[in-house]
């Protein structure tokens, strides 16, 4: 089996999360990687954090300016649509936020999560939703992927 592209890094920072999230990560980002065409060059790493709303709120707080807890957060550390090399960046996702969104959209918490990823890994690479255009272009290949991996559609009724 060939080498993955990139290294995922993984920590759990708060209890309660399901086992077996890495594997799931790992899929996501690795079909994100490769739908969006970027080139890996040279060793890659993505940090993926799991914790809790009340850590999620504080970043989502600090960094952003917005004292909520939010389901996914990214600290890109390269240059939007750049070579992809190095640490590219940190995903953190938040439980109480996942969960409870999962179920307010009756869709499994693993369909969900996946989105998320592959949604905060996008984010990573230069990927953003800030207008019109933006949103059109990154929804779509968020679809197309989660398409690829038997997801579906999360912004079919929206």
């Amino acid at each position: 089996m060939p080498k993955s592209p990139l290294s995922i890094a993984f920590s759990v920072n708060a209890d309660g999360w399901p086992d077996g999230l890495e594997a799931v990560a790992e899929r996501a980002i690795l079909e994100a990687l490769k739908q969006s065409e970027a080139k890996v060059t040279g060793v890659a790493e993505v940090s993926v954090v799991l914790t809790d709303d009340e850590e999620q709120r504080e970043l989502n707080r600090q960094w952003r300016g917005f004292d909520k807890s939010t389901n996914v957060l990214s600290f890109p550390q390269i240059e939007p649509f750049g070579p992809v090399g190095g640490l590219l960046g940190d995903i953190t996702l938040a439980l109480g936020t996942v969960q409870r969104e999962a179920d307010e959209m009756g869709i499994s918490f693993n369909d969900h999560f996946t989105h998320l990823m592959v949604h905060g890994f996008l984010h990573l690479l230069g990927y953003d939703h800030l207008d019109d255009d933006e949103a059109e272009e990154m929804e779509g290949l968020e679809t197309e992927i989660l398409r690829t991996l038997g997801i579906a559609d999360p912004y079919a009724d929206s």
